[in-house]
């Protein structure tokens, strides 16, 4: 009897390890499924993170190319605007579509700063433009907000340029539309400062008034807005010298317009001549 009861106990005891053992399958069953799920979550993260920063990347990588456009067709639309303020201003009140360009006197060409120097007195800057581009050394550089500087040398895939921001440059320069002339230099310290000097006293002006390049030079077209008066100050009490606030910021510089007078070769012949005859006549 006691023999029996040890049997019937160790088949129970089997009995409850076996349901117990079926549970504990089952537990892992449903363990593994919420366990694949979890790494399946893992990896679908990973993968999306991963290719949101290709993504980005190759975003990133074209920013170059876009920009380019972009600056291609803000120089378009630049000179859109030029032609028509030409062809709208009462000095050319009969210039025609196809004199426009005639009228301005000047050839534009986009270009794009790959190296400039802000630190020194004599800083330069080389663009990607050359030869091949059309690029002659004595052309200007500008941008919609101000004059950059002088293409000094010239190489078939770049050019060298006296920036600006150099003492010995300088840009002649107007208060105004019709306003007194002088010359603007860079003030040697700032980013974005100039001195406009030898401006007589009995001229009249005022802080916030637009000072613009004069015309008065082979190099650049006239009416380029330069930057806006600051303050003057009286100089040896024959003439002002005012601080200019520049539009172009050179510390954001980065694309540009290069400007060619088409008729330089014109104005050297005539400067020839006339030096020329000045000396027979000595």
């Amino acid at each position: 009897m006691h023999g029996k009861s040890k049997i019937i106990s160790t088949l129970a005891n089997a009995a409850v390890f076996i349901i117990l053992e079926i549970v504990a399958m089952h537990i892992l069953g449903n363990n593994d499924t919420l366990q694949g799920i979890k790494v399946n979550e893992g990896i679908h993260t990973f993968m999306a993170k991963a290719w949101g920063g290709s993504e980005a990347m190759r975003r990133y990588l074209s920013l170059g190319k876009e920009n380019d456009e972009l600056a291609n067709a803000n120089f378009l639309l630049e000179q859109q605007i030029r032609k028509y303020e030409y062809a709208s201003d009462s000095s050319y009140a009969g210039a025609t579509a196809s004199s426009i360009e005639k009228v301005d006197g000047f050839e534009y060409i986009p270009a794009s700063i790959v190296k400039i120097s802000r630190n020194k007195q004599h800083n330069y800057i080389i663009i990607g433009k050359g030869s091949e581009d059309g690029i002659r050394p004595k052309s200007g550089i500008i941008t919609k907000n101000g004059i950059i500087g002088i293409i000094d040398a010239v190489g078939k895939k770049y050019s060298y340029a006296f920036s600006f921001m150099n003492s010995e440059i300088t840009i002649s320069s107007r208060i105004g539309k019709q306003g007194p002339i002088g010359p603007l230099i860079w003030n040697g310290k700032t980013s974005n400062g100039a001195i406009l000097k030898e401006i007589p006293l009995q001229y009249k002006f005022n802080p916030g008034d637009t000072v613009y390049s004069s015309g008065f030079s082979s190099i650049f077209p006239s009416d380029i807005p330069l930057g806006e008066i600051v303050s003057s100050r009286i100089m040896n009490g024959a003439t002002y010298e005012i601080k200019i606030k520049l539009f172009q910021d050179f510390s954001s510089l980065r694309y540009v317009s290069v400007v060619r007078n088409t008729g330089t070769h014109e104005i050297e012949e005539l400067e020839q001549k006339e030096n020329g005859a000045g000396a027979e006549k000595k």
